[in-house]
């Protein structure tokens, strides 16, 4: 396997891995602020990620419809949005409080 591809393949996942494992390192000992921060800063990431690998390529590929090329994208994020709102009913869960959503487990 060519080395770049390897590399560039590895340092995403050690940077995530590592990144993660922190969970379990600090869990007992971040604050409620810090880690509210942490994740409104995580939040923003993924928000970037979305609109800069995603959306905008979107808009850019439909550019020939004129006024209307932010259909396709704005229709493809509401389906997106539709389909994170079925899975959050569907999809038995539990909050940070302890307060669980979705549909019962069934018992055995």
């Amino acid at each position: 396997m060519n080395t770049q591809i390897l590399t560039g393949i590895l340092i995403p996942f050690l940077g995530t891995s590592l990144g993660a494992a922190m969970v379990f390192v600090l869990k007992d000992q971040i604050s409620d602020g810090m880690q509210r921060t942490l994740t409104g800063f995580a939040a923003g990431v993924m928000v970037a990620a979305s609109f800069w690998s995603l959306l905008q390529p979107a808009l850019e590929s439909s550019e020939g419809m004129g006024k209307l090329s932010f259909i396709p994208a704005a229709v493809g994020f509401l389906i997106g949005i539709g389909f994170l709102l079925f899975l959050d009913t569907v999809t038995p869960h539990m909050h940070m409080d302890e307060q669980v959503e979705g549909p019962e487990k069934p018992s055995n």
